[in-house]
């Protein structure tokens, strides 16, 4: 009993101790610990965000990172494989969009729209056929003839060479040289063949693809209505009547540009071919044909390529001066088409300014190549009708920092009148006495 009650009593006596002192002073805080997740455990220093190890989320991105790198890969490479097909649905556009006016008059008189196309293109052969045909007779009879003159314009070449260098050539000593490298003659007739090689496999490759544009050019313009109702029914109906907008003025501006240009290339080659026939010059017809189509339908140089070929044609004749009178023909009939043809036929249809046609030239020829420079002008035509359409137009104040020198002009031409005005009264006055 004595032995359990010290205990208690000093227990009691450090209780009253501890109270009278006061309370304990609370220790400094120390470093926190880790955060506890949401379960109460504490996150570890390599978990996630909190600590310095790779974030959960990142290697999801390197896989759609990686993934959308392989799918701009493939989209890249399968564009590269079908750009041709891409040229060869541009192109039949185009001339889908240049026949379709004229299927669509024939299906308003009651054709069925597939006999009209079939029509249209049985006339557009026949148009071309005739064109290639002309010229292939001109380019045959031309190499025969020029085969067959060819020991007698060697003999005027040596002949020639021999008085203006001082030399002592002969045709027989020309003919033992070319034998003594019948080698090298050789070598260059096997490269020549190998070469004939490529250019069949690129012919029939042209052959192929024009096959190609022929076809999808048909099904464009037979099917035009059911294209555009394919179109507009994906598309929400406040858009579909800006899709038809768009594609009438495309019709107007691409038939109306090319219907122009082949009536101006029929006033041509008539115009050429009274005139090759009263100089007498061999194939007139095929040669104003020539002219009427590549001064009309090629672009920028096709004027100069277009006269080029009569003067050529006119020095091999009998009175090489008929060559003059073709280039002064072709001068002065291209000033007569410039002025009064091409504003009245064009202002009906459309009218691209040369700066603008030449300029659209360029960029479809560095875009497109050849095909470009060809629907260069119609496509300029088109998007000049979209301009004229869609973009508002606000009338200009007069002002002279727009015309420069007009005032000038204007004021010269007052001081003009003044001194007509001037001298009338001289002379009257002089008349009077």
């Amino acid at each position: 009993m004595a032995s359990s009650a010290e205990p208690q009593n000093s227990d009691r006596s450090a209780q009253v101790a501890d109270e009278a002192a006061g309370p304990t002073p609370a220790s400094p805080p120390g470093p926190p610990g880790p955060p506890e997740g949401p379960a109460g455990v504490a996150r570890t220093a390599g978990d996630g965000l909190w600590g310095t190890g790779m974030p959960r989320w990142l290697p999801r991105a390197m896989v759609l990172a990686l993934l959308l790198v392989g799918a701009f890969q493939l989209a890249d490479w399968a564009f590269h494989q079908l750009i041709d097909l891409f040229v060869m649905l541009l192109v039949s556009f185009f001339l889908s969009l240049a026949l379709e006016p004229a299927v669509d008059r024939m299906a308003a008189r009651g054709v069925r729209r597939g006999l009209g196309t079939f029509l249209v293109f049985v006339a557009v052969a026949i148009a071309v056929a005739g064109f290639l045909t002309a010229l292939g007779t001109l380019l045959v009879d031309q190499v025969a003839k020029i085969a067959g003159d060819l020991p007698h314009l060697l003999d005027n070449l040596i002949a020639w060479i021999n008085r203006t260098f001082h030399q002592d050539l002969s045709l027989d000593e020309l003919q033992k040289k070319l034998l003594k490298d019948s080698g090298a003659i050789e070598t260059y007739a096997q490269q020549a063949a190998d070469n004939v090689w490529g250019v069949s496999s690129t012919l029939i490759g042209g052959l192929f693809q024009a096959f190609t544009v022929g076809l999808f050019t048909f099904y464009f313009t037979a099917d035009g209505p059911r294209v555009r109702r394919t179109v507009c029914s994906m598309l929400p109906p406040a858009k579909q009547a800006e899709v038809l907008r768009a594609w009438e003025i495309a019709l107007a501006k691409t038939g109306g540009y090319l219907y122009s240009r082949a009536l101006l290339a029929v006033a041509s080659a008539l115009a050429h071919w009274v005139m090759f026939a009263l100089l007498d010059l061999p194939y007139a017809a095929a040669l104003a044909v020539w002219v009427g189509v590549m001064s009309q339908f090629v672009p920028t140089i096709g004027t100069y390529l277009a006269g080029a070929l009569p003067v050529l044609v006119a020095l091999t004749t009998e009175q090489p001066v008929d060559a003059l009178w073709v280039l002064v023909f072709v001068v002065v009939y291209q000033q007569i088409e410039n002025y009064l043809l091409h504003p009245r036929i064009t202002a009906r249809t459309v009218d691209v300014h040369p700066a603008v046609a030449f300029g659209s030239v360029i960029a479809g020829a560095a875009l497109l190549g050849a095909v470009g420079a060809l629907i260069a002008i119609p496509a300029a035509a088109t998007l000049q009708g979209f301009v004229g359409t869609y973009v508002r137009r606000y009338e200009v104040a007069t002002d002279p920092r727009i015309d420069r020198g007009e005032q000038r002009r204007h004021r010269r031409e007052l001081r003009r009148e003044a001194a007509r005005r001037l001298r009338r009264m001289v002379g009257g006055d002089s008349g009077r006495k």
